[in-house]
């Protein structure tokens, strides 16, 4: 059964200078500053729980990293495909591509892409006229 092991990382808010320090346990940390308790701070940190958090410092309990990540799979990794046809311009034939590519979105896509071209389109101090709009019910 492997064990996480686990440190106590503490940030002070108020330090300029080394604002990070390090702790193998809690009660290390306790027995270095006697101003925090151990057992308040313990019901903070313990498993599941939320970090200590006040106006001079943030403390939670950090896994610490034994073995090197596993490198993500194929499929898990981001690729960029380039979207680029390349045709004779008069041979490009994009109203039927056109009409395609957006027959394949739905309507809810089409109208969400015609309001932000609108939107884009027309200057703040104009509106659009919304009397020429036939309003229809999606299904």
């Amino acid at each position: 059964m492997i064990q996480n092991k686990r440190v106590v990382l503490v940030h002070w808010k108020n330090k300029l200078e080394n604002p990070y320090e390090v702790f193998s346990s809690l009660k290390n940390f306790c027995l270095s500053y006697h101003g925090y308790n151990y057992n308040t701070l313990n019901n903070y940190l313990s498993k599941g729980k939320i970090p200590f958090d006040n106006q001079d410092i943030h403390i939670e309990r950090m896994n610490v990293v034994l073995k090197p990540k596993p490198e993500l799979r194929p499929a898990q990794m981001r690729t960029i495909v380039p979207v680029v046809r390349k045709v004779i311009l008069h041979q490009a034939d994009d109203e039927k591509n056109d009409l395609a590519f957006w027959l394949s979105k739905t309507p809810l896509d089409r109208l969400s892409a015609l309001s932000g071209i609108v939107s884009t389109t027309m200057s703040k101090s104009k509106k659009l006229n919304r009397s020429i709009i036939a309003k229809r019910k999606l299904k």
